[in-house]
């Protein structure tokens, strides 16, 4: 039950931050997600529904790192991550959360892809 509500309350800050965020060809949408074991990030094209640039720490190269989902690997992902977005030709991007707090992993994830040169 308390379970159940933590997750239907996280679901409603999902769907709240997406309602005023949308990512384009210009300036794309880069969402981080946290599982239990794994980090996922992608810049997303909501127009087209496409994603340009991705990682995870299941890449071959990240799992050589052996990349956690805490402090220290969600900023060696937003490196790898900051340095395939360049590479596709993004700038800047338009930051998804997912509904976590700006603290912690997900701001060490922001401030090393903003060290990699993209801006928010």
């Amino acid at each position: 039950m308390k379970l159940q509500k933590k997750k239907d309350l996280m679901q409603k800050r999902r769907w709240r931050i997406r309602k005023k965020i949308r990512g384009t060809a210009e300036r794309p949408r880069l969402v981080v997600r946290f599982t239990n074991l794994h980090v996922y990030a992608q810049c997303i094209n909501d127009v087209l529904g496409q994603t340009v640039a991705s990682a995870s720490s299941l890449d071959k190269d990240q799992r050589e790192a052996a990349i956690k989902p805490n402090v220290e690997g969600a900023a060696k992902l937003g490196k790898a991550l900051g340095e395939k977005a360049k590479a596709a030709g993004i700038e800047s991007v338009v930051f998804d959360r997912a509904g976590r707090r700006y603290h912690g992993s997900v701001k060490a994830f922001a401030d090393a892809v903003r060290e990699a040169g993209i801006q928010f």
